[in-house]
């Protein structure tokens, strides 16, 4: 019989650099309130959430994702010859093909690598670090991009109570590749099919376009067709984030070989601050240990809030490179993913 090649690669492997881009336009709650029936004191109270960036003037999803993949880059010092993959997490990208890594890749100066999106809402970030870190391992590329970008605002409902004050845009990436010591634990992910409309879109594509044809040539005013928006069911995401999102973090901390009391950063993913306390408390986690609150400025950046909030913690020194951090990223699907791992070094070339 023949037999068929194998490959092998780095059992070790790290988060070697990071960068991250943040939209010039900063959009307080009292804007928001402008048009939704809300305060920015309940916004605040509700989600933690003061600030949020949206995308303005040339700023789209494409260049905000090779801005914090190129920073990510020239932060990381590894050499961009050596890239062997990149992975573009995000819910955003406009159209289905082309799809959106390759672009993004050309732009950075990586045309020709294997690039692909990776669709997985706001817990994208820690599907992409782990299937990068399992292609390193399997010797599938030694140095692989991984970019989280999103422009959450492109199809926001400003109206809608559930989403308008919660979504921002931005962009976060990390160059993994091999290292001495293992820097990335083994994934901890999962998905609650059965829940899945409580975060979706309120129609699907095929819905639209026939929308848009049954109003062709009788309505000249584009805005009848409506918006394709994202709408969410708040308070059955919140029961489902309190039962199962403290289970996964435990799994994470037992399949990554470490205790608990060796964690010293915690950066779950920046949804709602409420959310975020809530598993901490339950976990157990000391009171001294720091926790992300990117979202106070960020606002909930889906696919992009992990490495986003990373980068923030590391420039403004409320974490520092070589820490142990436990990350999780959870959302639509519904779905979640998270790992123990060290945070790289902080950048050179931060976002701000």
């Amino acid at each position: 019989m023949v037999s068929i090649a194998v490959k092998s690669g780095h059992a070790n492997v790290a988060m070697l650099g990071i960068g991250a881009y943040r939209p010039q336009r900063i959009v307080s709650n009292a804007e928001v309130c402008e048009i939704l029936d809300s305060t920015p004191e309940w916004i605040y109270e509700r989600t933690g959430i003061r600030n949020r960036r949206w995308i303005s003037g040339d700023e789209t999803l494409r260049s905000i994702a090779a801005a914090a993949g190129g920073r990510a880059l020239r932060n990381s010092e590894v050499d961009p010859a050596k890239i062997g993959a990149v992975i573009l997490c995000t819910s955003s990208w406009l159209k289905l093909t082309p799809h959106g890594a390759p672009t993004v890749a050309c732009d950075i100066g990586l045309n020709g690598v294997p690039a692909f999106d990776l669709t997985s809402g706001c817990g994208g970030f820690g599907y992409g670090l782990g299937i990068a870190a399992d292609m390193i391992r399997s010797g599938s590329a030694e140095y692989i991009l991984v970019i989280g970008a999103e422009t959450m605002t492109v199809g926001l409902d400003p109206t809608d109570r559930g989403t308008a004050m919660i979504f921002g845009d931005g962009a976060g990436a990390v160059v993994v590749g091999p290292s001495e010591e293992n820097g990335i634990s083994p994934t901890v992910w999962g998905s609650d099919g059965e829940n899945a409309e409580a975060i979706a879109q309120d129609v699907d594509f095929l819905e639209y376009m026939e929308r848009a044809q049954r109003l062709q040539g009788t309505d000249p005013e584009v805005e009848k067709v409506g918006r394709m928006s994202l709408h969410m069911q708040g308070p059955k995401v919140f029961r489902w984030a309190a039962v199962t999102l403290p289970r996964a973090l435990a799994s994470a901390i037992e399949l990554s070989g470490v205790s608990k009391d060796d964690l010293e950063v915690f950066v779950p993913h920046q949804a709602n601050a409420r959310i975020n306390d809530l598993m901490r408390k339950n976990l157990g986690l000391a009171d001294d240990i720091p926790m992300a609150n990117d979202i106070e400025n960020t606002g909930n950046c889906s696919a992009a809030s992990i490495p986003l909030a990373i980068e923030e913690m590391l420039v403004t020194g409320k974490a520092k490179g070589g820490q142990l951090a436990l990350l999780l990223g959870f959302g639509a699907g519904l779905s979640y993913a998270g790992q123990v791992a060290v945070l790289p070094p902080a950048p050179v070339e931060p976002s701000f």
